[in-house]
């Protein structure tokens, strides 16, 4: 397509790249580096690898990470469950001046949706003032009638919370959504970061690239402040679903970086309203759990009473104050891909800003206006459940089958409250190695924001890339992979 213009560097992996019809991250449409100068030393440093030295450094990678143990898990796959997250030795690179505004909405996002959640369980402000329909909130699957007058630690819900960005064909960043139940990737972050240092070292250590590796201690540092005991160090601990989980890889790695215990609800045990870790000198009170599983598996004396994962009184414990716990119960709500859409009504309503980053517009199928327009035009349409995450649950109108079109017609008409629509938007790409050589591959961004004493992101974040080519899923559930995020000093 665009290839012509570099065939001046007959040698470089990049000679054959084209552009195609996105905003690409690395190259302009004609095809030279040199618009995004920031891109330049990669460019020299990669395109002149032959390909046995790529090929050395890919090894060198995946081993690094087998020895690490970055795996994660595919349910229900024939060809086994443990994988290498496939990681490309590509890195995306973020300029500071444009981190620095992502950073500010990102800010800006997190404080409207504590703000949000602490006002639907005390009054709902927001609801009576017909800002957001009051049905919208109190219908959504992650509602929790239990939190309603409840006073969390220091007030705040979500502690750690993953936004997907995503950039448009003009290179605009875009919320897709926001994770603020339990979300992952932070340590495969940190993993991608430790594998480009060590293959990349005098070209990272040329461009300047801002450090990632406090995130762990920023963590700590965000679960400290909760502590409802003030007068010792906090036992702060993960709670993992276990072996078998998906993220497992992560928990164990967090709670190794942070120094703190990884326990599965077994190893605790709630008595009269406090909560005790299982040690071999005897009980430990603890003060702050890091759950890595949803509220409905956390005590099953309390929501789900099959929940083997839990620890039965430990929401007694929560509601006393005598424990703390990130991510605060009942924050899936804005989990919900319909609240999603009111988000900026949020940050006008609470803060009295305009939003900074800009999100997708949404169709809301409970809506009559909306859900005639949606089952008018399911072609053009990407079509989400409203609580399904990992890429389940969607219609990618452009790809799909007449008969996938019809059953998700048929879905929203039964159920329109679940569903959302959205424009198909062109994601950007990125240079990535595949097996015919570099070629563009569709990516977003999940940075990671942590809400303690203060607001704090980790300069970048996960870059996810969608492996296969032209398809728009980047979840690892559904074969994608990830690559570095630089963001430069300057």
């Amino acid at each position: 397509m665009h290839s012509h213009s570099l065939l001046f560097m007959k040698s470089n992996v990049f000679s054959n790249y084209e552009v195609g019809s996105f905003f690409d991250e690395m190259f302009t449409s004609s095809g030279k580096p040199e618009a995004f100068e920031f891109y330049k030393p990669i460019f020299d440093r990669i395109g002149c690898l032959t390909d046995n030295e790529f090929e050395e450094k890919k090894k060198q990678a995946d081993s690094s990470f087998l020895e690490h143990g970055v795996t994660f898990t595919v349910y229900g796959d024939d060809k086994g469950t443990e994988r290498i997250f496939p990681f490309d030795l590509i890195p995306r690179v973020i300029p500071a001046v444009e981190w620095q505004k992502v950073e500010q909405g990102l800010r800006q996002r997190l404080l409207a949706l504590n703000l949000f959640l602490n006002d639907v369980y005390h009054g709902g402000k927001i609801l009576k003032d017909g800002i957001i329909p009051e049905e919208v909130v109190k219908s959504s699957a992650h509602y929790r009638t239990e939190m309603i007058g409840f006073n969390v630690p220091q007030d705040i819900y979500v502690h750690v919370c993953g936004t997907d960005l995503i950039r448009d064909e003009t290179g605009k960043y875009l919320v897709l959504e926001d994770n603020a139940r339990c979300p992952s990737g932070a340590s495969y972050l940190m993993e991608n970061r430790e594998i480009m240092k060590k293959t990349f070292p005098h070209t990272y250590q040329r461009m300047s690239v801002r450090s990632v590796e406090e995130y762990p201690e920023l963590l700590l540092k965000s679960l400290d402040y909760l502590s409802p005991r003030k007068s010792q160090k906090p036992v702060c601990v993960l709670l993992t679903p276990g072996v078998y989980n998906s993220a497992y890889f992560e928990h164990t790695f967090l709670a190794r970086q942070m120094g703190i215990q990884i326990v599965e609800g077994k190893d605790l045990i709630a008595i009269d309203g406090f909560v005790y870790m299982r040690t071999t000198q005897g009980l430990v009170q603890v003060d702050v759990i890091y759950r890595r599983m949803d509220d409905e598996f956390l005590d099953p004396s309390f929501f789900n009473e099959k929940s083997l994962l839990g620890v039965s009184g430990l929401m007694d414990a929560y509601l006393k104050g005598n424990i703390a716990l990130a991510n605060g119960i009942g924050t899936g709500v804005v989990d919900d891909k319909v609240t999603y859409a009111y988000v900026p009504e949020m940050i006008r309503y609470y803060l009295g800003q305009d939003p900074i980053l800009e999100q997708v517009s949404t169709y809301l199928c409970w809506r009559q206006k909306d859900r005639k327009f949606v089952l008018d035009n399911l072609s053009e349409l990407v079509v989400k459940s409203a609580n399904e995450s990992g890429g389940y649950g969607m219609l990618i109108g452009n790809r799909s089958t007449r008969k996938e079109r019809d059953e998700f017609a048929a879905k929203i008409k039964s159920n329109p409250r679940d569903y959302i629509a959205q424009p198909i938007v062109p994601l950007s790409r990125h240079p990535t190695f595949c097996p015919d050589g570099v070629e563009g591959r569709h990516v977003d961004l999940r940075p990671f924001i942590l809400y303690g004493d203060d607001i704090e992101i980790v300069p970048g974040g996960l870059t996810r890339v969608a492996l296969e080519k032209d398809s728009l899923i980047v979840n690892s559930s559904q074969g994608g992979g990830s690559k570095d995020t630089w963001v430069l000093n300057n």
